[in-house]
């Protein structure tokens, strides 16, 4: 159903694999769409988390340059709207209620840092190189700032957009772009890892947290999460869930969404 991107579910992970390998899976106007979709898509379904990954020897190059070129002749009402994509994309990413895994390898340029940074985890290669490039041809990475200022923090993103220079996988993790670095043959195991910790996690739980996440970083003063905090413990203490787990600690057993 999709001609740039490829969807898996294996177990209940939902793997998206960019698929251009042929250009580095850079993106264009169609791949923004259909990750956007496909992310939209996920908050009905069971999987217990999202992988996102490139196919081929990289994650992702960032914009297609046939499709900047595209762009180069185009009036700001074009140009606006195809940005919109772009903000689209990662927003889907971010707001989705299933916990998020970027797994880099090869380069992640530009915008591919836009993936990058609205997932909730992130894990590289060693030998991965990113770079926040847009300055080096005059412009600006401007719709995955938002999301790579919180992931990195104001002065390593300053560090990172106003040089424009090229890092590989430790100085990623030390700037917090991605959460760790590895070796390239441990990148797979890093990520089951997790994924053993996400399975043992109850489901309406993590989307819970997003969300508490989410309202207390982007939305609330500290006197509006004052009340808006103690209501959804209240409601989650109250819910099928929440009684399950509760009840399964003090019985000492595992709850019901773990499997043996």
């Amino acid at each position: 159903m999709y001609t740039t991107i490829e969807a898996t579910n294996e177990n209940g992970i939902f793997t998206i694999w960019l698929n251009r390998p042929e250009v580095h899976n850079a993106f264009n106007s169609t791949m923004l769409k259909e990750l956007a979709e496909c992310f939209l898509g996920l908050q009905s379904t069971d999987a217990i988390c999202v992988i996102i990954r490139g196919r081929g020897k990289s994650f992702c190059a960032g914009a297609d340059l046939t499709w900047m070129k595209e762009g180069a002749g185009n009036d700001y009402e074009t140009n606006y709207q195809d940005s919109l994509l772009l903000s689209k994309c990662f927003y889907a990413i971010y707001t989705c209620p299933k916990p998020t895994i970027a797994l880099i390898h090869g380069v992640s340029l530009g915008g591919a840092n836009g993936l990058v940074s609205s997932c909730d985890l992130a894990y590289c290669a060693d030998d991965a190189t990113f770079s926040l490039s847009e300055v080096k041809i005059g412009i600006v990475p401007a719709c995955i700032s938002p999301y790579v200022v919180k992931r990195v923090g104001e002065f390593g993103t300053r560090e990172l957009m106003l040089t424009g220079k090229r890092i590989k996988g430790k100085e990623a993790e030390a700037f917090h772009l991605v959460n760790k670095s590895v070796p390239a043959d441990q990148l797979d195991a890093t990520a089951r890892e997790t994924i053993s910790h996400l399975r043992t996690s109850g489901p309406a739980a993590m989307a819970h947290g997003k969300k508490l996440i989410h309202e207390v970083t982007n939305n609330l003063t500290l006197k509006e999460a004052y009340d808006f905090t103690a209501r959804m413990i209240g409601d989650i203490r109250a819910s099928e869930e929440g009684q399950e787990g509760m009840n399964a600690f003090l019985e000492k057993r595992k709850p019901t969404w773990v499997k043996e």
